[in-house]
C-alpha cells in the first residue's frame, strides 16, 4: 500500500527492474510484471485506509466473511474490511496474536502469479515469537492442511514451520526474539516480503539513489550476506535477496 502511485512505481521500477500495468481495480492500482509475469500489486490507499506504507501479504479465501470471523474466533484483529473492488473480489486487513499485518482476498486470483522458492522472483517469511502458535493461528484462519483439492502442506524443517503449494515452498514462519511495541517497524513482528535481485551490492545501492534506505538494526531478521531489509522513501519495509546464479 502505497501514497503516491506514480513515485512507487518510478521506485521499485529503478530497484527491481519492474514494469507496471493496471490491474483492473481502478486508477489507484497496478499490477508489477518481471518479463511479462505478475509479480505484486501496488495501490495508492495507505491514505485513504490511514495506514502506514508497506507490503501485506494477502492469503486467497472462499468466503472474506467466514475467514474474518474464524480470525477474530482466534484472537486476532480485523482492522479494515471486507472491502469490495468490484469486479475483482473483497478484502480485509487483519493483524495476527502477535501484531503481524496480513490481508485476506476473496475473488479472481491471476493463475500466473508467481511466489515461491525456484525461479519465483518473491517469497515470503514470518517475524513472530512462536512459529508454531503462528501456525496454529493461521493453519485455522486460512485453513490450511486441511484435506481439501489444491491446499497446502505444512511442515516442520531445520526449526522453520514451511508453507507448500504443490511441492514448492511458499511461505516461511520463523521463531525468534521481537517487540510487539517497538517504535522501529522493522523489529516487530510481520510479515517479510522478499525480492530477488541479479547483485544485491548494486540493488542497494539503487535503493538509495532513488530516495529509499538501508534498515538498521533489524536483529538478523532478512539481514545476512545474501539478503538486506530495505525502506522506500515513504518507509515501505522489504526484503532484498541475492538471487542464486543462472545453471
Amino acid at each position: 500500500m502505497a501514497r503516491d502511485l506514480r513515485a512507487a512505481e518510478n521506485f521499485y521500477g529503478a530497484v527491481l527492474g519492474w514494469t507496471f500495468r493496471k490491474g483492473g481495480l481502478g486508477q489507484a492500482f497496478s499490477v508489477a510484471e518481471v518479463d511479462g509475469v505478475p509479480v505484486a500489486g501496488i495501490g495508492a490507499v495507505a491514505g485513504e485506509f490511514a495506514v502506514p506504507v508497506a507490503w501485506t501479504a494477502y492469503f486467497a479465501v472462499d468466503d472474506a466473511d467466514a475467514a474474518v470471523a474464524r480470525i477474530r474466533d482466534r484472537g486476532g484483529t480485523v482492522g479494515v474490511g471486507p472491502v469490495a473492488y468490484p469486479p475483482r473480489g473483497r478484502a480485509a486487513l487483519a493483524t495476527d496474536l502477535e501484531g503481524a499485518s496480513f490481508g485476506i482476498w476473496e475473488g479472481r486470483v491471476l493463475s500466473e502469479w508467481r511466489v515461491g522458492d525456484g525461479e519465483a522472483p518473491a517469497w515470503l517469511e514470518l517475524h513472530t515469537k512462536n512459529a508454531f502458535d503462528a501456525a496454529l493461528f493461521y493453519g485455522g484462519v486460512l485453513e490450511w492442511a486441511d484435506g481439501s483439492d489444491g491446499c497446502c502442506e505444512v511442515s516442520y524443517e531445520e526449526d522453520q514451520v514451511v508453507l507448500r503449494h504443490e511441492g514448492q515452498a511458499v511461505a516461511r514462519l520463523n521463531s525468534g526474539p521481537v517487540e510487539s511495541g517497538s517504535p522501529k517497524p522493522q523489529l516487530r513482528p510481520r510479515w517479510l516480503v522478499h525480492f530477488k535481485v541479479p547483485d544485491l551490492k548494486v540493488a542497494q545501492a539503487v535503493v538509495v539513489e532513488n530516495g529509499g534506505s538501508i534498515a538498521p538494526e533489524a536483529s538478523g531478521w532478512g539481514d545476512g550476506p545474501q539478503r538486506v531489509t530495505v525502506s522506500d522513501p515513504d518507509g515501505g519495509l522489504f526484503t532484498l535477496d541475492q538471487a542464486p546464479p543462472a545453471a
